[in-house]
Parts: C-alpha cells; structure tokens; sequence
C-alpha cells in the first residue's frame, strides 16, 4: 500500500535457531555508524517492505555468515534466515540484487565510504601512525574489451580492475579506491593520500607504508610535502654491503619478539636533493633487503618490522578473497570510458618487444662466435686465414642485425609513447566495468570485516589463542545456533556451548562484554542480551 518505508522487526521466541549467533555482530554493527551515514547519505528506499535500515543490516549479517553474495543466498531457507533479522523472510536473491541497484544509482558510495572512514579515525586514532597501502587486483573474464593489469598470483597482464586499499597499523581496512584503468601506485597515491589527509586532519603525522610499485623519488618529495612519512622498498640496483657491517638487534614489538641483522645509512636522491634513511637487512641465505624511509627518530628495528608487516595486508587480501568473495563481480554492467584518457601506444609496444628481440639477436651473436673462436683458439685449429675469413662473417651478421636494431629504434622514436584511448584503440567499443555497485560492496564488506576485527578484539583478553584462532572461533559463534527469547523491553540471545569449554568461556566473556554496551537491535526498542548455554 505505500505506508511504510521499512518493515518494523517483530521477534518471536525460538529455539535451535540456526545461525543466530550472528546476532552477537549487532553492537559492532551499530557501534560503526554504517545506519545513520547510510541514512543521511541514501535517505530512504521506501516505500518498501525491505528497506535501507534491513536491506543494511541483513547484507551484512549475510556476510559474516559467509553468505556475501546474493546468488549465494539460494543454498538457505529465507524463512529461517529471516527469524534472524526480526522477519518472517530474509531478502530472497532478485530482491537483495534490486536493493543493491537501486542504492548504487544514488551514485554515493565514495561519499558513503569515505563517512565511515571518517568515524574510524575519530574513534581508532591511535591505530593510524602507520597507513599501509597496496593495490588489489581483480580479474575479469566476461566478453567486454577493458583495459588490463598485472595480477601477481597468475604472473600475467589479464583483463581487470585495480582496487588500492588504505590499511591501519592494526591491519584493519579503513578506505578502497577504485582506480581508474587501473592506474599504477605511483599515479594513485597521491590522490589517495589527499583523501587520507582530508580524513586524518591537518597536523598528525602518518607513516605510509607501500611497495615497490610506489618507487618513484620524485613521488616521495610530494609526499613529504604533504606531511607524510614513506616506508618502502628500495627499487633498483643496490650496492651490497658488506656483512661485517650488519649489527644484531633484538626487540619486543606489539608483543613480539624481533631479531634482525641490520646496518643503518644516510642515502640521497636526485642528485643529493632528497635526503632519505635506508635500513638494510641481512638474512641467513646472503640475501640483503633495501627499505627506504623519511623517520630518521625510530630504532633501525622497528623500521625493519614495520617495514615486513606490510605482509599483513597481503594476507589480509587472501583472507578476503577467501571468505568474503572480495574478486565476485556484483553485476556485469559497463559503462562509457574516457575517450581522452591517455593509455600506451599499443603500436610502440609491438615495436618495443621487436626491439629487445632484436639486442638480444646480437648478444646472441657476440656470445655464440666468441665461445666458437675460444674453443678453435684453445684447440690450436684456428690459422690466420682461417680468423680473417671468421672475423669477415661475424662483422656482416653483426653489421646486419645492428641495421636491424637502428630501423627498430628509429621506428620507437616516431611513434608517441602514450595517446588518447579513441586514438590507440579506433573502431572499438570504449567501455570499463561498472564501479558504482561494486564499490558499494566492497564498503560493506570492509564494515564487515571491521566487525569481526572488533569482536577478536574483545575476545583477545579471553582466549590465549586468539592471534592463531581468533577469526576461527569468532567465526564458529556467528554461525552457531542461539535461543531467542523477546521481552518487551528485551532479546535475549542464549548461543548453544561450543565443541570445548575453554571455547564456551571465552564466548561467554564475549557476552558478557557486549552486554555492557546495552545495545538496541536496529528498529527496534529491545536491548540485546548475550549469553551461552550452561556457562
């Protein structure tokens, strides 16, 4: 009839009620903000049985149930799914996929992830002395001609779309940004770190952490123009250094135990203008690692670690391929690309691998008739005619194939590096994935993930385990079964004991640690109480 905006939750009691553990997400979830930004951002959806406030809050107790997609959602019953959120059905697969498309065409989603960023900072400022950023590569493979990357895991340049992460000292994700045509780090960081200024606010001082593919020293001076700190790998060739000069440290970092050989030095760049500090590792193998940072006051180990602990974000990467379908294309639109936007000349590139093609011949070359003369040569076979006449043919193939290199360059110097993407690709659609609704759950999923990093949190005091099982056992509560018993003033959620003991007191900890933040279920006036079975 077109009276309400969003269905009101109406719990009934349950008991044995399959995955309502999840429900121990709901004060991080509310705790996070995503509501009211989303609220303020999106307006509303109605009118509509599901609206913003469920259509919220289901997608994302969907994925941390490990359900993080809509096509998924056919493996479950709705009806039971649905007695979880306070409905007599969750949101079935063409509903959830129609929610979804109608909030990206608000068109707000950058907006959207950038609020909730904004509120992380605000309350887990103490985590954002050290931003670690990479790139995130997700490949396609529909019908549609878009621009390509280089995707580390297969080796290969393939069809795809770069999205570059902003990580916390804590490992969790604070911000995504898609680039456009997936643009290298050393063209993103900049505006990414614009962002990250714009969240951080004038006067704090962060250490951003990235790769190798961020090498650029001319990047570096804007960087720290931008009152930025740079923590990377140094590219290039680099001098080794002798291993008599490496000196043992040892340290206890965020609870670990670190022991490094190292050896400390000043280095400079574009011709003594950039002054930078480079701490050199030396492994058990021989095998020296270069890492190049602006932060002249920190230990020399603890430039090192925090160096290493960029692995973090990779495993962090895997984890979310792994159990949040972070690479699942959302849907298979495209969108007009920028018909002036500058890509390599697809014509110089053919050119370019003719030409190392070519030097190669002539090394090839030197290096056959040179073994060839010293074999000759040492078995004394080699007369003086005999060398003249060697000497004669190995000019004229020499002759030849340099003619051949400077026909190749003189065709590299004619043809422009870069052209405008109509120039470099005539006659061809011009199109690139649509970002909108991808971006959109992407955010999601980082609010997800931030959730399940509040509850290890919490549990950490609780479990000795927690940093090898952690996710695991936090995991193993969401999707337990739970006891619901309404009240008129309460819900109360009773999960069932879990394969141990130990397990089941930690949870029941984590109960009663979420009990303490007297947290109301979304849409409703019941304040959520935790417990476990018989604990």
């Amino acid at each position: 009839m077109g009276l309400i905006e969003d269905a009101a939750p109406v719990f009934a009691p349950a008991a044995n009620l399959p995955m309502a553990g999840a429900l121990l997400a709901i004060p991080s979830l509310v705790a996070s903000g995503v509501l009211p930004i989303a609220r303020k951002l999106y307006g509303s959806i109605g009118p509509a049985f599901y609206g913003l406030r469920t259509t919220l809050v289901a997608y994302l107790l969907l994925a941390l149930l490990r359900i993080p997609r809509p096509e998924a959602l056919k493996e479950h019953a709705p009806a039971t799914l649905g007695r979880i959120v306070g409905l007599d059905r969750m949101l079935e697969v063409k509903t959830l996929r129609r929610k979804l498309t109608e909030l990206a065409e608000r068109r707000v989603s950058q907006d959207f992830g950038r609020e909730l960023a904004r509120r992380r900072v605000a309350e887990r400022g103490h985590v954002m002395g050290f931003l670690y950023i990479d790139g995130h590569v997700r490949a396609y493979h529909g019908k549609h001609g878009i621009a390509k990357g280089y995707l580390t895991r297969t080796r290969l340049a393939v069809p795809a779309t770069t999205d570059y992460w902003v990580n916390d000292g804590a490992g969790d994700p604070l911000l995504v940004v898609t680039a456009e045509a997936n643009a290298a780090m050393t063209r993103m960081l900049e505006p990414i770190l614009a962002e990250a200024r714009r969240l951080l606010g004038s006067g704090r001082r962060a250490t951003v952490v990235f790769d190798r593919g961020g090498w650029s020293p001319r990047l570096f001076v804007k960087l720290l123009a931008m009152d930025f700190d740079i923590l990377t790998y140094r590219k290039g060739h680099v001098p080794r250094v002798a291993e008599r000069r490496f000196v043992l440290r040892q340290a206890t970092l965020d609870g670990h135990a670190v022991e490094y050989l190292l050896f400390d030095q000043p280095v400079r760049f574009l011709k003594g203008k950039l002054r930078l500090r480079q701490v050199t590792r030396l492994t058990e193998s021989g095998h020296q690692t270069a890492v190049l940072t602006s932060r002249w006051e920190l230990p020399d180990i603890e430039v090192a670690y925090r160096m290493f602990e960029r692995w973090r974000q990779e495993n962090f990467f895997k984890y979310m391929r792994q159990e949040y379908l972070l690479d699942a294309l959302t849907d298979y639109q495209v969108e007009p690309d920028d018909p002036q936007r500058s890509v390599p000349n697809p014509a110089r590139k053919a050119v370019d691998k003719a030409l190392r093609k070519a030097r190669a011949g002539v090394d090839k070359i030197k290096e056959t008739y040179g073994a060839m003369m010293l074999n000759q040569l040492q078995d004394g076979q080699l007369t003086a005619h005999m060398l003249e006449a060697a000497q004669r043919s190995i000019r004229r193939e020499i002759d030849e194939a340099n003619d051949r290199v400077e026909k190749l360059r003189a065709q590299q110097r004619s043809l422009p590096v870069r052209l405008p993407l109509a120039q470099a690709w005539p006659n061809q659609a011009l199109v690139k994935l649509s970002t909108e609704r991808k971006h959109l759950t992407n955010v999601l999923k980082l609010v997800a993930y931030q959730i399940e990093s509040d509850l290890v949190h919490l549990l950490r005091p609780h479990y000795a385990r927690t940093d090898d099982e952690g996710r695991t056992l936090v995991q193993i509560a969401l999707q337990s079964a739970a006891t619901l018993e309404p009240t008129d003033s309460e819900l109360r959620v009773t999960l069932h004991r879990l394969s141990s003991a130990h397990r089941s007191q930690a949870v029941a900890a984590l109960c009663e640690s979420l009990n303490q933040s007297k947290t109301y279920f979304p849409g409703t006036r019941l304040q959520i109480r935790f417990a476990v079975a018989d604990v």
